[in-house]
């Protein structure tokens, strides 16, 4: 009988059906035996009662244990209490393979023994939501960026330089020479939108910070994306709507998910245009009011993050921060020459920003000198200038953590519950 999976089985009620999947969970009482299996698409009860068995299946029951894999055949019922819940009432049982006793029990485990069986923690209904809500967010992505016109390009991961200066680079050799891991593609993009308009990356980057905080990994996922002619304001706009619509995707295609995280759905959908912006200063000055340390020049902290969104239902942007704290490539505010016009998107709850990015400077000479005040290599970044040389225009960009968007729709605090595999200061493995 051809394999039915979890997440259809709405479709086949009252008909007999063949599932294979995993016992993550069982209990036993007398003749009957409720099993909780799981193939992937979903999570479903199956019930075996002895008297509706042969005996050699029966003997199979007994053999069980979390996580032994099994080829289940039997037919879909309606939960009698629960319209559209559905149970599988078993007829015969298969056990392809008996597992182990499973090391992650219903007791309480800490983060470091979690994290050292990552490989197993992926299967827990938690985890097996994280990541599902995770593939929705990335398919949303390119959704909505293909509607928009934006095609994929691939940049670079090895580099010969920084993207910013400032900062840290995971080094490699490289043949006779040295590379960096990138930390970004931004640049290699704004290379293509003079062939395409508007392209787009998704791919690993890497940072060295020493950092050990909720919101940083050292290896993530990031989206950028980079469009020709498109100023400031526009660039905000885009970046509205394609948050606006990943969440409504989410909001449609991970019930289960969402429900199983016990995730607030109600707070996700206020989240709609047009998102509150501040000036930087406009930023300081409530920061200050509200008791924050906070002084002009610094750059936001955490808190700093949570304050400003603490009663709003919508994302903020904090727009027109001081040119010395940010990166080179972000053009001048024309009103006030110490400002550039890049944002920050700060998410709601406190889960702190989500999206950077900025306008471009388009004057060969205005960024050629703001690479010489901060003593970059001029001759590694010869490529990036002549972008200015040849057909300039008005270009804005922006980049997205795949891993803080997942964490905020997801209501998780710690990003490295939200990629399958995180790379710490202190963790490499497995």
């Amino acid at each position: 009988m051809k394999q039915t999976f979890i997440k259809d089985l709405a479709n086949f009620k009252d008909q007999e059906v063949t599932l294979q999947g995993w016992v993550f969970n069982l209990r036993s009482s007398g003749k009957i035996a409720f099993l909780q299996i799981r193939d992937g698409s979903g999570f479903i009860q199956a019930i075996i009662s002895a008297p509706d068995v042969n005996s050699q299946v029966w003997a199979e029951v007994q053999k069980l244990t979390p996580e032994t894999s099994v080829k289940l055949t039997g037919k879909v019922a309606e939960h009698p209490k629960q319209p559209g819940v559905f149970e599988l009432q078993v007829g015969d049982l298969k056990i392809i393979q008996i597992a182990a006793d499973y090391p992650i029990s219903k007791k309480e485990h800490g983060p470091e023994f979690l994290l050292d069986h990552r490989h197993l923690w992926l299967r827990s209904s938690k985890q097996w939501a994280i990541q599902r809500v995770r593939n929705t967010i990335i398919n949303s992505i390119y959704d909505y960026l293909n509607q928009q016109g934006f095609i994929k390009i691939d940049a670079p991961i090895l580099t010969p330089t920084a993207c910013e200066g400032t900062t840290t680079l995971f080094q490699v050799p490289y043949f006779d020479d040295t590379a960096y891991l990138s930390q970004s593609g931004q640049l290699y993009l704004e290379a293509a939108i003079f062939a395409h308009g508007r392209v787009f990356d998704f791919g690993p980057t890497f940072r060295a910070e020493k950092s050990k905080t909720r919101r940083h990994l050292t290896e993530f996922w990031m989206m950028d994306a980079e469009a020709a002619f498109v100023e400031h304001d526009e660039n905000l706009k885009i970046q509205e709507e394609l948050i606006t619509y990943v969440i409504k995707q989410v909001l449609a295609k991970n019930k289960t998910e969402l429900a199983i995280l016990e995730r607030d759905e109600k707070l996700l959908e206020k989240i709609k245009p047009p998102f509150k912006r501040l000036t930087y200063q406009e930023a300081i000055k409530f920061l200050q009011s509200q008791g924050s340390n906070i002084k002009p020049g610094e750059d936001l902290g955490a808190a700093d993050e949570t304050w400003l969104t603490k009663d709003s239902p919508v994302p903020l942007f904090v727009e027109k921060w001081p040119q010395a704290i940010k990166a080179f490539y972000m053009k001048r505010d024309p009103e006030n020459q110490n400002l550039v016009l890049g944002a920050d998107l700060i998410a709601t709850e406190g889960f702190g920003e989500i999206i950077g990015g900025s306008e471009r400077e388009t004057d060969y000479e205005l960024l050629l000198n703001r690479m010489q005040q901060e003593n970059l290599p001029i001759k590694s970044f010869k490529w990036y200038l002549d972008l200015r040389k040849y057909g300039s225009v008005p270009h804005s960009g922006f980049g997205i953590g795949l891993e803080r968007l997942t964490a905020w729709l997801c209501g998780v605090r710690h990003v490295r519950e939200t990629i399958p595999f995180p790379r710490l200061i202190n963790r490499l493995t497995p």
